[in-house]
């Protein structure tokens, strides 16, 4: 008995110590996995994906064991890269779509031709200035009632355009234009802007032309060379009827659309008529785009020019007609690099370059092509224009496939240009060197060619061939083809003989280098 209970006491002692001897061991084997997975963490592939936690699960086993809240955490960090990134480019853009379109009507316009829609298309302009590649919009089948305006930058943002579809007119009440304004509606410093549509844009001049008669303002003075028949035809028809205000304007008249200082600007399909001056003007302006355009004012309303360029280069003018009381397309000191084809002129004074060197003033013009243009019942074609006592140079024209019908002066260079009624004569002249007409054909009425150059400063390098113009007796005085002191080649036989061009330089051609203020 003594002996079986021994045996039993021995036994339980025994299965205490073993199972303390497992505890311990179990509690070991733990702390040594937990060692390895803190060196895993070391390794630089382990949780690549896991931004959480610097603590590693290596293995697949150990994932089960780690509390609920781990495994729920895993998926929220995989889900933002998905979830985040693909909707956000979609989502700004939106907006900026539907706030590029700037109508003018819901900015109180009424466009009725009589309420005064000026602050109106002030505050559209305001707004839309503030989003680049913007529209701002003109209706159709309204009329707006429009007084002086600026859009001006220079920090509007770039790339606008006016989209002109309705009509724009001008105020015909004094009280408007104050003591006279040089233009009506202005775009000036502004980069990118287009004026496009098949809107209108009117002047209504009558109010401005006819207070001229009896002509006291500045006249064409090629006037001199058209001489009637037994004076029976009148030197200045008379002007439209004077209009129901019977009231005077200011004696400045302003330009209908002028653009100033700016870059890429492009102007097509829209029409400008009756502008009080000059219907469209670009002054100092680079990169230049005209077509698709209209000009149209009767051909007796006084210096109404179509399209006027000064300090403006790298200029294109094509596909435009355009009907006017003055220069169809006139081209002025600072320019260069200018591109005019397929335009149709008529009535008016031609397509000419200057007048140049006004009160002994510098002028340079260079690189100009005038080609494929269609000329009739204009007072003259082509033509070079320069005062006495001006510096500077002309040079590089060409002038070419012109297509000319009951033209007065076809062919003109007058360097004794003057518009009053007696100028001084001097000694300077703006050089005129290195002109090109080839293949101009068509009739004249009074006279083909008159090139008057300058004694001191002679033209030279005047190149004709392809010259084929025949007369039409009308209502004027014929003269046979005039020049002085002008010099160049024929390179084909010309209609009529063209036989006063001097052949080869003049004596003195150096002048005309240390004269060349230009380059």
């Amino acid at each position: 008995m003594m002996i079986l209970m021994a045996i039993l006491v021995w036994s339980a002692t025994l299965e205490t110590c073993i199972a303390r001897k497992g505890r311990h061991w179990r509690h070991h084997h733990n702390s040594s996995s937990t060692l390895t997975d803190s060196l895993s963490t070391k390794k630089p592939k382990a949780h690549e994906n896991n931004s959480h936690s610097q603590k590693s699960k290596p293995k697949p086993k150990p994932k089960p064991k780690t509390p609920p809240k781990s495994s729920k955490s895993s998926p929220v960090v995989s889900q933002p890269p998905q979830v985040q990134q693909p909707p956000p480019p979609p989502l700004p853009l939106q907006p900026i779509q539907e706030s590029q379109e700037f109508n003018v009507l819901d900015f109180g316009a009424k466009g009725d031709g009589m309420t005064d829609d000026t602050k109106a298309f002030e505050t559209a302009w305001a707004s839309a200035c503030k989003v680049e590649a913007s529209t701002m919009i003109i209706p159709p089948d309204y009329n707006f009632l429009v007084g002086p305006i600026s859009f001006s930058g220079p920090y509007c943002q770039a790339n606008i355009v006016f989209q002109l579809d309705g009509m724009i007119v001008a105020p015909t009440d004094s009280e408007s234009w104050g003591r006279g304004l040089m233009w009506w509606i202005e775009f000036t410093k502004l980069n990118g802007i287009t004026i496009q549509g098949n809107g209108v844009i009117d002047g209504r001049g009558t109010v401005w032309w006819q207070q001229d008669y009896p002509f006291d303002y500045p006249i064409d003075d090629d006037f001199k060379l058209i001489v009637p028949l037994n004076n029976s035809v009148q030197e200045r028809p008379p002007m439209p009827i004077r209009s129901e205000l019977g009231e005077r304007m200011p004696n400045i008249k302003p330009t209908a659309l002028r653009f100033y200082g700016s870059i890429d600007v492009t102007v097509t399909g829209i029409t400008i008529q009756n502008s009080p001056q000059c219907h469209l003007k670009f002054d100092n302006c680079v990169q230049v785009l005209v077509h698709d355009v209209t000009v149209s004012s009767p051909g007796d309303s006084p210096n109404t020019d179509g399209i006027h360029l000064q300090n403006t280069r790298d200029v294109m003018i094509h596909t435009t007609t355009l009907a006017c009381g003055d220069d169809c397309i006139s081209i002025q000191t600072g320019c260069s690099n200018v591109y005019v084809h397929n335009v149709n002129c008529g009535p008016g004074h031609g397509i000419s370059i200057g007048s140049l060197g006004k009160d002994s003033t510098k002028a340079c013009v260079s690189n100009i092509t005038v080609r494929d243009v269609v000329m009739h019942n204009t007072m003259t074609g082509v033509r070079i224009k320069t005062w006495q006592g001006g510096v500077g140079s002309v040079k590089g024209i060409l002038f070419s496939n012109i297509q000319l019908t009951e033209v007065q002066l076809p062919l003109v260079i007058d360097q004794f240009y003057c518009d009053h009624s007696k100028c001084q004569n001097q000694t300077s002249a703006v050089s005129v060197e290195g002109v090109t007409y080839e293949k101009i054909r068509g009739t004249y009425t009074v006279k083909p060619v008159h090139f008057a150059c300058s004694d001191n400063f002679p033209c030279i390098d005047v190149q004709l061939s392809g010259i084929e113009l025949k007369p039409v007796q009308q209502q004027y005085h014929m003269y046979d083809a005039f020049c002085w002191k002008t010099f160049g080649e024929l390179n084909s036989p010309t209609v009529p003989p063209i036989d006063c061009l001097q052949i080869g330089k003049p004596a003195r051609n150096g002048v005309h280098t240390d004269h060349d203020i230009c380059s």
